[in-house]
This record gives C-alpha cells, sequence and structure tokens, in this order.
C-alpha cells in the first residue's frame, strides 16, 4: 500500500501469497492473492482471484474473468473470457459490506466449460457440466449437461 498525491492510497497486488502447483502459466497484468492454483492451469491477463479460492490441475481461466472469494473449481475446467463469480447474495437486501459471514461458497466438479460472460452466484455445480456463454446460474447444477439462459436452464442431458 502506498500513499500517494491528493491522498490516495494505491494498492498494488500482482501475486502475492500464492500457492502455486508445477507448470502454471499466467498473463500479466492481474491480481493473484491468497488462493491456490494446481499443476498445469493458464491464468489470462486482467484476471482477478481472491483469496480461499482453490483452482484445480490442468484448468484454464480466460482474460478479464473475477474469482471472489470462497470458490473452489475442480480439474480439467474451463473458465471462458469475463466470467464473474459471485458470493455475496444481499441477503439482507444490502451488499454484505465486508461480512464475509453473509457470503456464499461456490463448488465447480471437475470438467466443466463455462462460457464468455456467464456470471455464476454461490452454487454447486456437479462434474461434466457446460454453461452456455452468458449464462446466470442462480440454482445449483447436479445433473451433467449443457445449460444455458438466464436462469441456467438444462439444453440437453449428457453422460460422462
Amino acid at each position: 500500500m502506498e500513499t500517494i498525491a491528493n491522498d490516495v492510497i494505491r494498492y498494488q497486488v500482482g501475486i502475492k501469497d500464492v500457492t502455486l502447483g508445477k507448470n502454471v502459466k499466467v498473463v500479466e497484468p492481474l491480481n493473484l492473492y491468497g488462493c491456490t492454483i494446481g499443476d498445469n492451469c493458464f491464468i489470462g491477463p486482467f484476471v482477478e482471484i481472491q483469496k480461499d479460492v482453490t483452482i484445480g490441475n490442468n484448468t484454464k481461466i480466460q482474460s478479464h474473468s473475477f474469482i471472489c472469494e470462497l470458490v473452489t473449481i475442480g480439474n480439467s475446467c474451463f473458465i471462458g473470457h469475463g466470467v464473474m463469480f459471485i458470493n455475496d447474495l444481499f441477503q439482507t437486501g444490502a451488499p454484505a459490506g465486508g461480512k464475509k459471514e453473509l457470503w456464499q461458497y461456490t463448488t465447480i466438479g471437475d470438467n466443466v466449460s463455462i462460457g464468455s460472460n456467464a456470471t455464476i452466484l454461490s452454487v454447486n455445480i456437479c462434474s461434466g457440466v457446460v454453461i452456455g456463454a452468458g449464462a446466470v446460474v442462480t440454482k445449483d447444477i447436479i445433473e451433467p449437461g449443457i445449460y444455458a439462459g438466464n436462469p441456467a436452464r438444462l439444453i440437453r442431458k449428457l453422460s460422462i
């Protein structure tokens, strides 16, 4: 943290307090802090991954995605450009204001592909799921398949 002219406080993060697996590729600029990234992962530019996030092995996260605290992503997943994860569901009718006890967890299984500009609320998504571009996932997904829309709905079942 640095204070500069006119009482502006500048934070510079980059990569801080991160546990990185083997053969991880990152493209800067990005913000990774307090998270765990598995082996053979790729993290694109302009990505933010916050603390208490775990990313499994062989997972690819494209540019401009935001992965907030309390998210776990499995192995061999694909997160498209501009995907947003949300952990504050405004349970009190307003933002949680940093009260972590009001935040919710998100768990993504293995072999999940999430299309560009999807929004993932605090849900559980089973393995073997494809989320279409621009989808908004508001409820748990417990069956492998292709899901799309707002709110995301099952389009077609997949066998894994």
